[in-house]
């Protein structure tokens, strides 16, 4: 019986040294993949391709270090990394390389209009912005009216726009790249683009709205303040790149 008892207790501290030794592994393992999937997402490869960005994460716990060239890349960093799945939290550490624009300046507002009409497939990413005292002066290509005029109602709901002086030229040779096409974007940074895109359009409230993406299928909850508000939701989000459909379950009130 005493050598059956001390075979036993060997064997539980086997088992008990192998699951205090595997669980660092397994968490190591989870921490290099969320690493590495954020590297590879779409925002990083694509909009954050020239920040300098370091990514550390330990159990799950998500560190940004290092400098961006725009303020909305910090948003659109930890928002991605956020999504990935296995993250618990991120610390976002990262700083703004250069001067920051003061809040609703004229450069910050040319900032934010281009960020939204980057995330947006069905108008040009290419399209030229500037704005003075709150007018915003919109040059370019267009391939339709209608591309030109959802540009227009794209930067008008932008907060701080007063107005827009649309001065695009509608023609039909004007390269389509990128612009309708459904890319293959991982649920991540769609769900990132969707929330940046929710923060600066002044008729959608990015606070109330919970943003969730699976196979590229977007599911809105939370609160809108009218009907106008949550058709308005599902719109914008529809044309965010990579988007395939938008279930929203937002409720009035």
């Amino acid at each position: 019986m005493k050598i059956k008892a001390m075979y036993f207790v060997a064997l539980l501290a086997a088992a008990l040294a192998l699951l205090v030794t595997s669980v660092p592994v397994q968490a190591s393992k989870v921490d290099d993949r969320i690493e590495s999937s954020a590297k590879k997402s779409y925002v990083f490869q694509n909009y954050l391709k020239g920040d300098d960005i370091n990514i550390k994460s330990q159990n799950g716990v998500v560190s940004l270090t290092g400098t961006v060239s725009e303020e909305s890349h910090k948003a659109l960093a930890k928002e991605t990394v956020a999504g990935l799945s296995g993250v618990k939290s991120v610390d976002n550490r990262l700083v703004l390389k250069g001067e920051r624009p003061a809040e609703k300046s004229d450069a910050w507002l040319t900032a934010k209009v281009k960020t939204t009409l980057l995330f947006h497939r069905n108008v040009s990413a290419m399209t030229e912005v500037n704005s003075k005292d709150g007018i915003v002066t919109l040059r370019g290509d267009a391939s339709s009216q209608a591309e030109k005029d959802l540009t227009t109602e794209y930067t008008k709901d932008v907060e701080g726009v007063k107005d827009v002086k649309n001065e695009m030229t509608v023609s039909k040779t004007s390269k389509k790249t990128g612009r309708t096409s459904m890319e293959k974007i991982d649920d991540a940074s769609i769900t990132a683009q969707v929330k940046v895109a929710l923060l600066f359009h002044r008729s959608t409230s990015a606070l109330n709205t919970k943003v969730e993406t699976k196979n590229g299928v977007v599911t809105l909850s939370g609160k809108a303040g009218n009907e106008a508000e949550k058709s308005l939701t599902t719109k914008i989000v529809n044309d965010i790149k990579g988007v395939k459909s938008v279930k929203n379950r937002m409720t009035i009130g």
